[in-house]
């Protein structure tokens, strides 16, 4: 059973959640502008991003890559990503202070990507959290991975599709970096081999919207993605991992290898027993939690077999197809009236044969493994290197597998 410092933590989180919720719910916003993007809330502890190696050798960076929705990311980058201290960890570029790699790439090692969408129930939470920070900073470390968080416009000013949309976008404009990284290098190597001197790089594309991101061109290896979410997250990963699929070649050089879902927020119309067993558990209860869903789906009515809600259930286009779906570990606790759902779409996936693990934790409760107050605690150490082996497995390069 959990502990009795984690009961009454998780009566005063209940509380103050459910406020939080019945607050935003009476407040007027204006859901009507797809542009009124809110991807934080004011009350929340944030971490600043350090583009210096800080003590746990994770570097990490802020971008805004579509200003007319807040569309943000913040990347994580591993010192395991020098290969030597010839790298400058300083900035040399007008007030930028921060790591920059060499323009030849001299020095730097390629790492896979873990694209990461946090959790907070559609309507908190963010790239900048505290709890959010330390635990892509840990994901970093110990997948030996960059991680670029996502910073998706949250609800009810922004209700769905708009999260989607975003995941979406993210994964496009990595596709993009990638592709002007390779556009910048075909370029530089051209001016190397007639003898010119470099002048700068600014690579941009044809609108002059995006100019290469210098940590990706110099560490990205686009041929290893990772998607990652936690809870609601978990959502969004599975919903990018689709479209990943369903596009194929169009997200080239990107390639998604594997996906993770930590404790996944899915539910449906009809309970399940653990809805019905566990309805009143630890942290996030039924009854928050439908509040929540509330107030990020469409007002129109309240579908709970909504695409984004069952992921077992068919779009009004598309027939549910999940054959080509790629490797996906799912994460779920003993004590998270979540749970049933989430073991039913790993064990769908396994019946399509897709490599699908289920990693079920005793005595744990929703959000045991990223949640500030219990991060430290032995069981989400072991949930981060469980992930870590099963993800390595997945993002390995061959020849240098290791055994699992």
């Amino acid at each position: 059973m959990p502990s009795l410092i984690l009961k009454v933590y998780s009566l005063l989180f209940k509380y103050n959640l459910k406020r939080q919720l019945q607050t935003l719910i009476q407040s007027p916003v204006s859901v009507s502008d797809p542009f009124n993007g809110v991807v934080s809330r004011a009350d929340e502890s944030i971490v600043t991003c350090n583009p210096t190696f800080s003590n746990d050798g994770i570097a990490t960076k802020d971008l805004h890559i579509d200003p007319l929705t807040c569309l943000s990311l913040r990347i994580f980058l591993p010192q395991s990503a020098l290969i030597s201290s010839t790298n400058s960890v300083s900035g040399t570029e007008g007030a930028y202070g921060g790591y920059q790699p060499d323009i030849n790439g001299k020095g730097c090692k390629k790492l896979p990507v873990i694209l990461q969408f946090h959790g907070g129930a559609w309507v908190t939470g963010g790239i900048d959290t505290a709890s959010n920070d330390v635990f892509c900073r840990k994901l970093a470390t110990y997948c030996d991975a960059i991680v670029i968080a996502v910073g998706y416009r949250l609800a009810p000013e922004s209700r769905f599709p708009a999260a989607f949309e975003d995941g979406v976008m993210a994964i496009k404009w990595l596709a993009k970096q990638a592709n002007l990284a390779e556009c910048s290098r075909s370029s530089l190597d051209k001016r190397i081999a007639n003898g010119e001197k470099y002048r700068g790089r600014q690579i941009v594309d044809g609108f002059g919207a995006s100019m290469v991101e210098p940590w990706l061109a110099a560490h990205l290896d686009p041929s290893r993605c990772v998607l990652l979410g936690v809870s609601c997250g978990a959502n969004i990963a599975n919903y990018v991992a689709r479209y990943a699929v369903e596009v194929g070649k169009l997200l080239d050089p990107i390639t998604v290898v594997a996906q993770v879902l930590i404790y996944p927020f899915f539910i449906g119309n009809i309970p399940t027993h653990s809805e019905l067993k566990l309805a009143n558990s630890y942290l996030y209860d039924k009854a928050t939690c439908i509040l929540a869903w509330k107030l990020f789906l469409p007002e129109t009515d309240l579908d709970l077999d909504h695409l984004a809600a069952n992921p077992l259930i068919s779009g009004k286009e598309t027939p549910l197809n999940l054959k080509h779906m790629p490797p996906t570990l799912t994460v779920v606790a003993q004590y998270d009236w979540m749970r049933d759902r989430a073991i039913a779409y790993s064990e769908e996936l396994r019946r399509v044969n897709v490599d699908a693990p289920l990693l079920d934790y005793k005595d744990a409760v929703h959000d045991f493994a990223t949640l500030d107050v219990l991060q430290k605690m032995p069981k989400a150490q072991a949930c981060l290197e469980d992930i870590s082996i099963w993800v390595k497995k997945h993002i390995s390069l061959r020849g240098n597998e290791l055994s699992y």
